[in-house]
């Protein structure tokens, strides 16, 4: 009976483990799903719409090719579509009737409605060149290395990458801006094949298979002890038997290779086969994809919201649209790739003190300090370079909650590597989609600065009006306000709006560093001081309690004149005959300028704070003869 229950059970093992391992291999579903599209309208971009990217769940498997290089970007569809603004473009969307990828050339309407419009469905008209005209790539018509991109990845004739997008995310897909872009271009989504019976099946073959290999063995050894004579033997005289002889010893070791030797080791041998068996099956079933995943719990279904419903012989009232969604300028990942190229770029322009390049990353009262500096260094070599900007970390992120553009950033950046070096505030601007972001303001801040909370990067900060009522002070009169207050001290109208406490740039530019600098002059020379707020605007971003932080500029003019009715100039080897070039004596005098960066914290109306100096950052901006 044991025989036949062994047989059985290798009959039902061979069918589990059989029809488990079929589930891996003759019955297992495709991976993934794809589909692909060959653009034949050769324009400049393509664009995979957010419809395209998300015809089927799970992430998003990108091959694009072509005959060049291939460049792949992602971002926001409105930062998309306004990068491209009115250059003809391939949108590729997808057909659900059809369950295909479609595409279509669109064609920025003009203005002039006069002019005749290229259809969506035509290519679009390029201009024809001269054969002698070299067909140089536009910088401009690149979308490589735009700060708009959430990131962005680069190929040579194939490029393949997997992202995983949410809703309203675009991929932009060219070559260098002004070739035609790849054509070929197929989108593949994974699929769910796990096979969850598979290891139950294949682990339930092996037990059974266990147990048939137990029931034989148990079965050979009740065959062995159910062997032997049947009936008794009779009975005769008690005498003593006869001893059979002794065999050799060799004869000894043959007969312990046979006999009941042999079955013992066959025993043993049927006995190993299983242990060796069950793990290789076991092990072949490890994989999550071969069992039920026991962990995640069932979804529930909320209760939906119940809607109230006008009565009988009353009029319902109308839905109110809903707001519409806030959108901030840059998210963290952003933002840390942005200055991570500000911080390798300025690192590469200071170095080489190289003005022209300057302006691709700074402007305003930033642009201003930094060209000051490198005209200083040229002369003076030993002059002490603008201190580095930071890549990492980000301690806080507050872009602007954006319609469109300029946009603004502001960010402060912590300097690992000296701990004594202050952490820098920058404000960062953005002019237009095709610009990147510029360093528009640079400040370090104070010891123990008290920073407000702010509202999170994911969401973003309004900006706030120069005028706005709601803070103590308008942000619009803070640059004047403040320049007044640096100017005269406690004697300023103004000086009761700011906090004096930790301010020390009241000390080295204020009423007492300006005394310290007429002190230092010569009898026979006045100085005379004058405090004015910069060209560059006012940045202004809310704060979680109402709040705003403000960053501003302000130029000091220090003029020193003659007054013996001899000549002045200035020293030699100092940064203001370095910056001028003025190395003569002047009966009408020197003057410098001094930029001065600043970051306040202004509190909303009712609170019982004054204005608090978060950073500044003072450099000579210029030097010259008094005109």
């Amino acid at each position: 009976m044991r025989f036949v229950l062994a047989i059985l059970a290798f009959a039902a093992a061979a069918v589990l483990v059989g029809f488990g391992i079929a589930q891996r291999t003759v019955f297992l579903e495709p991976d993934r799903v794809s589909l692909g599209t060959v653009v034949e309208n050769q324009a400049s971009y393509t664009v995979l719409t957010p419809e395209a990217l998300a015809a089927n769940p799970g992430k998003q498997t990108i091959t694009v090719s072509g005959g060049g290089a291939v460049y792949l970007a992602y971002g926001r569809t409105d930062d998309v579509l306004n990068w491209i603004g009115d250059d003809p473009y391939v949108s590729v969307g997808y057909d659900g009737e059809a369950g295909e990828l479609t595409s279509e050339v669109i064609v920025a309407q003009p203005v002039d409605d006069s002019t005749p419009t290229t259809p969506a469905t035509e290519e679009p008209e390029v201009a024809e060149e001269s054969e002698d005209a070299e067909a140089e790539p536009d910088p401009a018509a690149s979308p490589a290395g735009s700060d708009l991109w959430l990131d962005e990845f680069t190929g040579d004739r194939t490029l393949t990458t997997t992202v995983d997008v949410p809703e309203g995310i675009t991929v932009l897909i060219s070559s260098d801006g002004t070739a035609p872009a790849p054509g070929r271009i197929v989108v593949a989504w994974p699929l769910d094949n796990a096979t969850p019976w598979a290891g139950p099946l294949i682990a339930g073959g092996a037990l059974l298979f266990l147990v048939g290999i137990v029931l034989v063995i148990s079965g050979v050894f009740a065959h062995r002890r159910s062997r032997g004579p049947r009936r008794n033997l009779p009975k005769g005289p008690k005498g003593k038997l006869m001893r059979a002889p002794r065999p050799q010893r060799s004869q000894r070791a043959a007969l312990g290779s046979g006999g009941s030797g042999r079955s013992t080791g066959r025993a043993r041998r049927i006995a190993l086969l299983p242990v060796l068996l069950v793990p290789a099956i076991a092990l072949s079933a490890c994989s999550a994809d071969y069992w039920p995943d026991l962990t995640s719990a069932p979804e529930t279904t909320a209760p939906a919201t119940p809607v109230e419903t006008a009565a009988e012989g009353e009029e319902a009232e109308p839905i109110e649209p809903a707001a519409p969604e806030v959108v901030p300028a840059v998210t963290v990942p952003q933002m840390e790739r942005i200055m991570r190229r500000i911080a390798v770029f300025t690192t590469e322009v200071d170095a080489d003190a190289d003005s022209q390049r300057l302006a691709e990353r700074f402007t305003g009262p930033a642009l201003e300090a930094r060209n000051a500096n490198y005209a200083i260094r040229k002369s003076l070599p030993d002059h002490a370079s603008l201190p580095a900007i930071p890549a990492s970390p980000l301690t806080l992120t507050l872009p602007q909650q954006v319609t469109g553009w300029p946009r603004t950033v502001l960010t402060i950046a912590k300097n690992n590597d000296d701990e004594t070096v202050a952490p820098t505030a920058l404000v960062l601007r953005q002019e237009s989609p095709r610009e990147n972001y510029k360093v528009l303001y640079a400040t370090a801040l104070v010891p123990d600065a008290d920073v407000p909370e702010v509202a999170p990067a994911s969401i973003g900060a309004p900006p706030i009006n120069p005028e706005f009522k709601g803070l103590i002070m308008p942000t619009g009169q803070v640059a004047p306000a403040y320049a007044d207050v640096l100017l005269k001290g406690d004697e300023s109208e103004f000086a009761q709006f700011f906090d004096p406490e930790g301010d020390v740039i009241r000390q080295q530019l204020g009423v007492e560093g300006q005394k310290a600098i007429a002190d230092d002059l010569p009898d026979t020379a006045d100085v005379a001081f004058s405090n004015a707020p910069g060209d560059s605007p006012t940045v202004a971003l809310a704060t979680n309690d109402s709040g705003a932080l403000v960053t501003v500029s302000i130029t000091q003019t220090e003029k020193v004149t003659p007054n013996d009715g001899g000549t002045i100039g200035f020293k030699e080897g100092q940064p203001g005959a370095a910056l001028s070039g003025f190395d003569e004596k002047s009966a009408k005098g020197v003057e410098r300028e001094i930029g001065i960066q600043l970051m306040f914290y202004v509190p909303a109306v009712g609170s019982d704070e004054q204005i608090r100096l978060l950073g500044w950052s003072e450099s000579l901006i210029g030097a010259s003869e008094v005109k």
